[in-house]
């Protein structure tokens, strides 16, 4: 028998480090045990400034769940144009702490402060995003656009 993997401050503090100190400014904690499993259960550290290009799932089994355990984000959600459908504050302790993501929708998470981390559940197997599940009027991560474009999102959010 294995031991209970324990969801704890340590174990948000471990994660938040890790997203601080990496390129990308954000990271993942699997609780699953291979890219190939049928549920994908993690936990996901996002710091202020990292930017999740809009993307979507378009298989019917890929609806994503988010739970706020520490922290603020901003969830956008876009139509097939770009026009935002739905933006939420999502923060833990609050009024709306997570969210269920239908496949085929056109999404991005933002975090608002540092340190902020969810639980994110989905179906498996991970598989990259094909181009029919990327937004063709997003940025793209690596581009120069994107912060300009995070920083218009997170302004929608907050100034309404």
């Amino acid at each position: 028998m294995t031991d209970p993997v324990l969801i704890d401050v340590s174990l948000l503090d471990a994660v938040s480090a890790e997203a601080a100190s990496s390129p990308r400014r954000r990271r993942n904690r699997n609780f699953h045990c291979a890219d190939g499993d049928a549920s994908h259960r993690l936990l996901n550290a996002i710091e202020p400034g990292s930017y999740v290009a809009p993307h979507r799932h378009l298989d019917s089994q890929k609806d994503e769940t988010f739970v706020v355990l520490r922290g603020r984000f901003g969830l956008m959600m876009f139509d097939d144009s770009g026009a935002i459908t739905h933006r939420v504050l999502l923060t833990a302790g609050g009024d709306v702490l997570g969210a269920t993501i239908p496949h085929g929708t056109f999404h991005t998470i933002f975090a608002l402060d540092p340190g902020s981390v969810f639980l994110e559940a989905k179906a498996g197997p991970y598989l990259p995003l094909i181009a029919a599940e990327r937004a063709p009027w997003a940025p793209a991560e690596n581009d120069p656009a994107a912060a300009a474009y995070l920083r218009r999102l997170e302004r929608l959010l907050i100034d309404g």
